[in-house]
């Protein structure tokens, strides 16, 4: 942060030069209060017009305040630092031609810092104050417990820093002048910036103020903040927020802001909503250059309700849209967390390796090819329980290639006329070559299966007398 000032703040870091200490040297709060000295002097001095002061505090982490002031100055800020951060808003005099800087102070959303605040808002500093308290909208559920705490924590320390009563009073009396005097802008706009009072301004009739407003008086204006308003469509989608949800919120808000004398403004850095009129609005309340705009009801993600503008009987109108929850119910009753949604896993399956599997496979034991299932026989035929392949020998290892290719073709035709032999309507269980000549002479056909046989044996003796000559001892080849 302290580099940060030094670009921002030229002269700042070149005040420690007074006291003779090394620029390196300074800490972060000297190089503070050594600006805040060096304003007070310049103001003095009369070079230029005392800087306007817009503070603010929301926040919790998070909220996005960091990033709502750094769009309003223009520029992309994605980093958040810690204690009391410093930005500024140049503004424009165009009645003046002048350019100025209105200091922006962001308290961080840790209450153990809020005792920085005596560094951004002193005695001297106050009437030129504004306060702005940030609600985050993505997270409605905590929209009213935290402005309640970070408006206490501005109240206990306007309190302390022990201003005169007679100066206290002032403040106050000025914030009741300005919520009683407030009146629809115009719609058109005066050459200058600068409001300028009408003919019957001091004659105007002042109504006295509601039972339940300004009755917390800082004595300094108050606006109220809502970021990320795009969330609006999500909490609709994914957690079911209907309109009744999101006008009770705005219910409570908006009763919050006149106990405060407080302005309300939605705003969205994503969908750049309402970014340009929240800083027209600061510089009004600041600068009290003209502002135009009229409160803005219609759209619930794009409210704006200026300072004075709003009662008990405007904010009552949205009542009568609420059919499940009373107004003056607790707002934790109804806008609730949502549950958090566990993410649930599939039970990972992890294939066995190809190989592994074979392995089991082969050591198992009475797995054979012959144990695969088989669809049950009919009634009346018997059953066989092995494959034509369980009756095929294995071929000798001594045996040529060609006869044991003939070898293994004798026995699996063989199997094949055994198996035809034992089926139903066969004349029973008697030689192959009976069998088959029975049953060509039964159909009248030639019986060529009988040549079949005959090549099948011619085969079989030929592995015979292969077999037998490879068993023959070496010395009795010899022999």
């Amino acid at each position: 942060m302290a580099p940060v000032l030094e670009k921002q703040l030229p002269g700042a870091a070149g005040l420690g030069d007074n006291n003779k200490e090394d620029e390196e040297g300074q800490t972060l709060w000297q190089v503070v209060l050594s600006f805040n000295g060096f304003l007070s002097a310049q103001s003095a001095m009369g070079l230029s017009e005392p800087r306007r002061l817009c503070f603010v505090t929301a926040g919790e982490d998070g909220s996005g305040k960091t990033t709502l002031m750094a769009k309003l100055q223009g520029a992309e800020h994605n980093k958040k630092g810690r204690g009391l951060e410093y930005l500024y808003l140049n503004v424009h005099d165009e009645d003046r031609d002048d350019l100025t800087r209105c200091n922006v102070w962001i308290l961080d959303g840790d209450l153990y810092h809020k005792g920085l605040l005596k560094f951004a808002v002193t005695p001297q500093s106050l009437p030129d104050c504004l306060a702005v308290l940030v609600a985050d909208m993505s997270r409605p559920w905590t929209i009213m417990e935290s402005m309640q705490k970070w408006a206490s924590v501005l109240r206990d320390h306007v309190d302390k820093l022990k201003v005169p009563p007679e100066d206290m009073r002032e403040l106050e009396q000025r914030m009741v002048k300005a919520f009683q005097e407030y009146a629809e802008p115009e719609d058109a706009t005066p050459a200058s910036p600068r409001r300028a009072p009408t003919s019957g301004e001091d004659e105007a009739v002042v109504l006295p103020l509601g039972d339940n407003t300004l009755t917390h008086n800082l004595g300094i204006p108050v606006l109220i903040v809502c970021t990320k308003c795009d969330a609006i469509s999500v909490l609709e989608k994914e957690h079911d927020f209907r309109d009744e949800h999101f006008d009770f919120i705005q219910s409570c808000i908006r009763r919050f802001s006149l106990q405060y004398g407080a302005g309300l403004i939605y705003t969205s850095v994503k969908e750049e909503k309402n970014l340009d009129l929240l800083y027209k609005y600061i510089v009004h309340k600041l600068y009290d250059f003209q502002f135009v705009t009229p409160a803005l009801v219609v759209e619930k993600d794009a409210v704006f309700i200026p300072s004075g503008w709003d009662n008990e009987k405007k904010i009552g109108i949205l009542h009568e849209n609420l059919t499940t929850v009373r107004p003056d119910n607790p707002f934790e009753d109804f806008i609730t967390k949502p549950p958090v949604r566990k993410l649930v896993h599939d039970k990972e399956i992890n294939a066995e390796d190809e190989q592994v599997f074979l392995m089991k496979q082969q050591e198992s034991p009475g797995r054979t090819m012959s144990s695969s299932p088989r669809p049950a026989g009919r009634a009346g035929q018997p059953s066989v329980t092995s494959s034509p392949m369980a009756s095929v020998k294995k071929p000798d290892p001594n045996m040529k290639a060609g006869a044991a290719n003939e070898g293994v073709l004798a026995n699996f035709f063989n199997s094949l006329l055994s198996k035809k032999t034992g089926s139903p309507g066969s004349p029973g269980s008697g030689a192959v070559g009976a069998g088959v000549q029975g049953s060509a002479k039964k159909t009248g056909q030639k019986p060529g299966l009988t040549d079949v046989q005959a090549e099948l044996d011619r085969m079989t003796r030929k592995q015979d007398s292969v077999v037998s000559a490879n068993n023959v001892s070496p010395t009795e080849n010899e022999a």
